[in-house]
């Protein structure tokens, strides 16, 4: 395994995306690579904090635990940021930028937390960009249609995305649209990558072979 000096910092990569983009697949795709760190959600910290399911509470009653929720999540996905690893290259399946801009925007949007809950949350956020390394190297967007991946959903049969309307998912991805592609909102903090990610299962990973050396550090551009 090839590794990095101590002091170094690895190529982090972001996969963002809609709920049912296939972060898990791309992630899985290159979980192979020795040298790849993947960190996914960290979805069991969410269901355990100090034996409270927060991820549990938020389902039974999303307005009472919003709050409380992305609190959490922002200080997990940080922890994500900070954490170490040896390997040169470090994926992240969402990252703290996605959390504050995609799903506390979204629910501002939707009144499930107030306003000056939400501008606490964003004074943290600013805090902690303004005071720790959370740089990024390039963003990976699994680009997809709001019906495909509501079909998908649909399809896995998730416990907890039961309750997931198609208009949510088309809200959230008009968020992700507006930061990652049309770039009208927020600030972009790396380079981004736009892939076609409503591509069948059978030929997907195909076409993420063909970003493999970009996305390991081995070109220098998007537009390679």
């Amino acid at each position: 395994m090839s590794q990095i000096e101590p002091n170094s910092r690895p190529f982090t990569v972001l996969v963002e995306g809609n709920i049912g983009s296939g972060k898990t697949t791309f992630l899985n795709h290159f979980n192979k690579f020795e040298d790849v760190c993947v960190l996914a959600e960290p979805i069991d910290m969410w269901r355990n904090c100090k034996g409270h399911n927060l991820l549990g509470l938020l389902y039974e009653d999303i307005k009472k635990w919003s709050f409380t929720f992305q609190s959490y999540v922002q200080l997990t996905m940080l922890q994500q940021h900070l954490r170490k690893t040896a390997c040169p290259v470090k994926l992240m399946e969402r990252s703290i930028y996605s959390a504050r801009i995609c799903f506390v925007e979204k629910m501002k949007q939707d009144n499930l937390i107030s306003h000056a809950a939400a501008a606490v949350i964003d004074k943290h956020f600013q805090w902690i960009k303004e005071n720790t390394d959370l740089k990024v190297d390039l963003i990976v967007y699994l680009r997809t249609d709001p019906q495909t991946v509501y079909d998908r959903m649909i399809k896995r049969n998730r416990e907890e995305e039961k309750t997931v309307s198609l208009d949510y998912l088309q809200a959230l991805h008009q968020i992700h649209e507006d930061w990652l592609y049309h770039k009208t909102i927020f600030e972009l903090p790396a380079e981004v990558l736009v892939l076609n990610a409503n591509l069948d299962k059978s030929v997907i990973n195909e076409e993420y072979s063909k970003f493999e050396p970009l996305i390991l550090n081995k070109k220098l551009s998007v537009q390679a």
